[in-house]
C-alpha cells in the first residue's frame, strides 16, 4: 500500500470513528411551522422518545414557519450534513414541486430521507357560534352564504390549504381563504370566531373538539375514525362528497450528504421511537397512527414520496392555484 492510499485509510478511518460518536451534542429538528401546530406537536412527542437512540442527547425543536413550509425545509437542505439538523415535514414535502414554481430546493435531491412517522386524518370544524350542527345544516349554511364564508389555512401548501382545496373543489362553491402563517394562529382566530371554518389535523382539533371549543362535523378519511372524540363524526364520504380522502403523513429529513452511518443511526432511533409505548399512545390519543410498515425505511419512504408527487401534482395544477 502507497503511502497516498496508507492517507486515505487513515482518514476514512478517522472518519468512521467520528461518525461513531454521533450525536456528539444536541440534535435540531426543523418544524417548517409556527409552534402549537399539528406537525409541532408530532415533532415535540417525538422529540422526547427519539433522544433515547441518539445517545441521550437533547433535542431541540426549532419552529422555521412561513411560506407553506418551504422556508424550513430550505434551512435544512443548506445545513451542515452531519446529522444534528434535520428536518420533520408532512406532505408538503410532496405537494411543494407543483404549488411553487421557485422552490428553492429539490425535494428528491436534496435530502437524504430517514423515514416515515405517522398518518394523520383531517377533521372539518368550525367556529363554536356557527348555526349549523351538523354536515347537512354547514352545507345548506355554506349554499346560502356563498361569497361570504372565511375558510382559514396555515398558509399557501400546508395541510390545511391542501384539505381545504379539496373541500371547495368537492362543493363546487369559492369561499374566501384566509391564509394565516401556520396552523397555531389559525386555530386561535378560529376559536375566537374570527374565521369560520377550517380542515385541520386530528393532531391540532381533537382537543378542541374534546373542549366543546369548535364545532366537529365530519372526518376526511373513507371510514370513521376508533378515537372516543371523533368515532361519532361522519365521514365526508358518507356525507356526500363521494370519494373524499385526505391523510397528512410526517417524515424525518436530514440534509443531503449526511453520512449514511448517522442517517443509519437516526433512522434507528427512528424505529426506537415508533415502538415507545407511551410515544403510540399520545398519537393514538390525537387520532395520529404510528406507521409500522416498510416506508419507515429512508428508501421505502423516498419511493413513497415519488408516488405522492405524481399523485397531488396534477390535481394542484388544475385547481391554478400557486406561489412565486
Amino acid at each position: 500500500m502507497n503511502s497516498r492510499s496508507l492517507v486515505l485509510a487513515a482518514l476514512l478511518s478517522a472518519a468512521a470513528a467520528a461518525w461513531a460518536q454521533y450525536p456528539d451534542k444536541p440534535v435540531t429538528i426543523v418544524v417548517p411551522f409556527a409552534a402549537g401546530g399539528p406537525t409541532d406537536k408530532v415533532a415535540r412527542d417525538l422529540g422526547e422518545v427519539l433522544r433515547k437512540g441518539l445517545n441521550n442527547q437533547p433535542v431541540i425543536i426549532e419552529n422555521v414557519g412561513g411560506a407553506g413550509g418551504t422556508l424550513g425545509a430550505a434551512k435544512v437542505a443548506k445545513a451542515a450534513p452531519d446529522g444534528h439538523t434535520v428536518l420533520l415535514h408532512h406532505i408538503g414535502m410532496a405537494t411543494a414541486p407543483a404549488l411553487y414554481r421557485k422552490l428553492p430546493y429539490n425535494v428528491l435531491e436534496d435530502f437524504e430521507f430517514v423515514g416515515m412517522v405517522n398518518e394523520v386524518p383531517m377533521t372539518l370544524v368550525g367556529r363554536s357560534t356557527l348555526p349549523a350542527n351538523n354536515f347537512a345544516e354547514l352545507r345548506t349554511w355554506i349554499n346560502s352564504n356563498k361569497g361570504k364564508v372565511n375558510l382559514a389555512n396555515a398558509g399557501l401548501g400546508a395541510a390545511s390549504h391542501l384539505c381545504g382545496l379539496l373541500f371547495q373543489q368537492s362543493l363546487a362553491v369559492e369561499m374566501t381563504t384566509v391564509p394565516y402563517k401556520g396552523t397555531g394562529p389559525a386555530m386561535t382566530d378560529l376559536l375566537g370566531g374570527q374565521v369560520d371554518i377550517m380542515c385541520d389535523q386530528t393532531t391540532n382539533t381533537t382537543q378542541q373538539i374534546e373542549g366543546g371549543k369548535v364545532k366537529a362535523f365530519a372526518v376526511t378519511t373513507p371510514k370513521r375514525l376508533s378515537t372516543p372524540a371523533l368515532a361519532k363524526l361522519p365521514t365526508l364520504d358518507e356525507s356526500g362528497l363521494k370519494g373524499f380522502n385526505v391523510t397528512i403523513w410526517h417524515a424525518l429529513y436530514a440534509p443531503k450528504g449526511t453520512p449514511k452511518a448517522v442517517t443509519d443511526k437516526l433512522n434507528a432511533a427512528l424505529k426506537g421511537a415508533l415502538k415507545d409505548a407511551e410515544f403510540i399512545k399520545r398519537q393514538e390519543a390525537l387520532g395520529a397512527v404510528v406507521v409500522s410498515d416498510n416506508r419507515v425505511n429512508g428508501a421505502d419512504h423516498k419511493k413513497f414520496v415519488e408516488a405522492e408527487i405524481a399523485k397531488w401534482g396534477p390535481a394542484i395544477k388544475a385547481a391554478g392555484q400557486y406561489a412565486d
